[in-house]
């Protein structure tokens, strides 16, 4: 006799469904639901100085940015993510909890979450048709890796002085205000 334990599958729908009034956030991936941890002080700043200037690009292109609580659909992963920071340009993309067709998604990376946000959801992420650049943020050195679509392909940029040239917002930050504070 086994003791193996069966894991319910969830659908969208009632995933979905359930996030609407749940205390703690959970990501999505193929019918597994995942909780969210909580994020640093130095988390928080980080994201805080990218909203800032992505937000105001974003709008003066006529786009969108929102920070992590609104979910990001990757239809190919079947996934629902909560990224840091994602930014829309499509004026289609009007779902109030979820973007559909972003043009910049940035994570910021941490110890609880690094080894995921660079394998199973930047590869996700790259399914995504409408999507031109992944941010991650590195919180303990000033390192940003930018992987950008370069047509059917992603190429990588590694910035640790100087500017982060956010090409799909038409941005340049510095990224010591990056990391102020």
């Amino acid at each position: 006799m086994t003791n193996a334990l069966r894991k319910l599958w969830i659908s969208p729908e009632d995933y979905l469904s359930a996030e609407r009034v749940a205390e703690v956030r959970h990501e999505y991936v193929d019918g597994e639901v995942f909780a969210m941890v909580g994020a640093s002080r130095r988390h928080a700043a980080i994201v805080g100085n990218l909203f800032v200037a992505v937000r105001q690009a974003a709008r003066a292109r006529g786009c969108s940015a929102y920070t992590n609580d609104v979910k990001v659909r990757v239809e190919a992963a079947n996934a629902y993510y909560y990224p840091d920071l994602v930014a829309t340009c499509h004026p289609g993309d009007d779902d109030p909890y979820v973007v559909h067709a972003p043009v910049l998604i940035v994570e910021v990376l941490s110890d609880s979450t690094e080894a995921v946000d660079r394998r199973e959801k930047r590869a996700n992420y790259q399914k995504i048709p409408s999507l031109r650049e992944i941010v991650l943020v590195a919180q303990d050195d000033r390192r940003v890796e930018i992987y950008r679509r370069d047509g059917a392909h992603w190429a990588a940029d590694i910035v640790t002085e100087g500017d982060v040239i956010l090409t799909s917002l038409d941005l340049s930050l510095p990224l010591a205000a990056l990391y102020e504070d």
